[in-house]
């Protein structure tokens, strides 16, 4: 999956909007750690990682309604939990409103948000743009391989 281009840009804050995910502080630095997945010349899925210390934020999953269920959001996901691990992460979170069941699937586990580490609380994720009821998760990236 390669990482956007600046082209990219509005195409991904767009892609998000459609399906409910923030991206009101996303930014084109911001992109250094995400990766797109393009068909015939659109932004048909993305994923992003936000650095914080040595864990990291997993955001921006999204596939386009055309092209869920074909295993790309999977994929995404999996390149950039490498990526974090290369990273030298010990831990990603995430933060979902309807997608806990695909990530739980993947390792992923329910964590309260009152335990989430004060890197990710500082976040304008964690702490403006999703709604409270959003479930917070965590998975370790070196209890598996």
């Amino acid at each position: 999956f390669p990482r956007p281009q600046a082209a990219d840009f509005s195409a991904i804050v767009a892609l998000l909007a459609a399906s409910g995910l923030p991206s009101a502080d996303l930014s084109l630095p911001a992109l250094a750690h995400f990766r797109v997945r393009h068909a015939d010349g659109h932004v048909i899925a993305v994923a992003g990682l936000q650095p914080l210390g040595t864990v990291g934020l997993l955001r921006s999953v999204c596939v386009a309604p055309a092209h869920r269920g074909s295993g790309l959001a999977s994929r995404l996901v999996a390149t950039l939990e490498a990526e974090a691990a290369r990273m030298g992460f010990t831990t990603l979170y995430l933060l979902t409103n309807s997608a806990a069941t695909f990530f739980a699937r993947r390792g992923y586990t329910a964590l309260p948000r009152e335990e989430a580490p004060a890197a990710l609380k500082d976040t304008a994720e964690f702490s403006r743009l999703c709604p409270d009821s959003a479930v917070c998760m965590q998975k370790s990236l070196g209890a598996t391989a």
